[in-house]
């Protein structure tokens, strides 16, 4: 890729988006281009027609899409399939018709099935049922790897699939309704924190309310009190976590040095050819709030509430295809949940 060829970010104000243009930045490639969602609906199929007509760009990072936790994914369900969907299909097929050189399409690994076997290999897809909480999410990232081996099978082009494990970082989301996990515990554990020294005045800057009467139904329902902190399930799913730093670096990385004919093998049916991008290893959600609660300074309890899902029980990923494109995670959880949390902290 020359430094002055013409990227497209889509969706580079999210967390994935966000990392991605630093990267970028970061290895001198000076033409980046972007667009909001209020100057650009990806769900809009004429728009995006006509971006790609006027823009043409030469690489692509598909990095758009209504992402959130199990309780956003669940509620709204019908949302997170069709927005999903319609971002996908108008990206993909109009940087087909306008040329693109290369594209790469961010997915996640709640693509596999729920029970399927551990650690996640890439041809675990589609062997078995999906975890209900995020079907329909799953769902899409699914039709967008097989958009993109579709494409490349039938016209020839180069447009790579990556799954990314769960990603948290700097622009996270902290919303306590649509966040997910390990921000989302930051913020509770944070406000009880600030419960648990008496600062009710910082307490309800971190709510955006006027008045503490107004903070203490929404602390109650999150179940945040200066004495413990309330998590939804039984705390013992295991997850794998890692920085959004390192997701750009890798993504960047195979955008540069992978081909689709390095991803197809030999065989007659070609499945299969997207990469999954994580560290390898993984922790108890009990074990996350603990290491949370430990850099937080937070002295009260966990409590678990087990009539709430704990969705799938295990989501460890095989990064064998990963390594084997010459890449390996830097960022230690530990230390990229003290650099999110003091980011967090400059933020308010």
């Amino acid at each position: 890729m020359s430094k002055s060829a013409k990227i497209y970010v889509a969706g580079h104000k999210g967390l994935v988006g966000s990392a991605i243009m630093k990267e970028l930045q970061k290895r001198g490639y000076s033409n980046i281009i972007t667009r909001s969602h209020k100057e650009l609906d990806l769900t809009d199929t004429s728009t995006t027609a006509r971006f790609f007509q006027e823009e043409k760009p030469d690489y692509v990072f598909l990095a758009a899409a209504k992402v959130g936790g199990i309780l956003a994914n669940n509620t709204y369900r019908a949302d997170f399939l069709y927005e999903n969907l319609m971002i996908q299909n108008n990206v993909i097929h109009h940087s087909y018709k306008s040329s693109v050189k290369k594209l790469l399409f961010l997915g996640s690994t709640c693509i596999y099935p729920k029970m399927a076997p551990q650690p996640l290999s890439e041809n675990s897809l589609l062997t078995g049922t999906l975890e209900y909480t995020n079907e329909p999410y799953a769902i899409a990232k699914i039709a967008g790897i097989k958009l993109c081996e579709s494409y490349n099978l039938q016209y020839g082009t180069d447009f790579l699939s990556v799954m990314p494990t769960n990603l948290y970082g700097y622009n996270d989301n902290f919303n306590l309704e649509t966040s997910h996990v390990l921000p989302a515990l930051i913020r509770k554990i944070h406000l009880a924190k600030l419960l648990q020294d008496g600062h009710t005045d910082k307490v309800c800057r971190n709510l955006q309310v006027t008045a503490f009467a107004k903070a203490q139904p929404i602390l109650n329902t999150y179940g945040v009190t200066a004495e413990s902190v309330a998590i939804w399930g039984s705390g013992s799913p295991r997850r794998e976590f890692l920085w959004s730093q390192d997701m750009a670096d890798a993504c960047v990385h195979i955008l540069e040095q992978t081909t689709f004919d390095d991803v197809k093998g030999a065989d007659t049916e070609i499945r299969n050819t997207h990469i999954n991008i994580g560290t390898g290893e993984d922790i108890s959600i009990k074990e996350l709030g603990i290491l949370i609660k430990e850099i937080v300074g937070f002295k009260g309890k966990l409590v678990f509430d087990t009539s709430k899902p704990d969705g799938t029980p295990k989501k460890l990923t095989d990064v064998k295809k990963l390594h084997q494109q010459g890449w390996k995670h830097s960022v230690a959880l530990k230390e990229g949940i003290r650099m999110l949390y003091n980011w967090y902290l400059e933020q308010q």
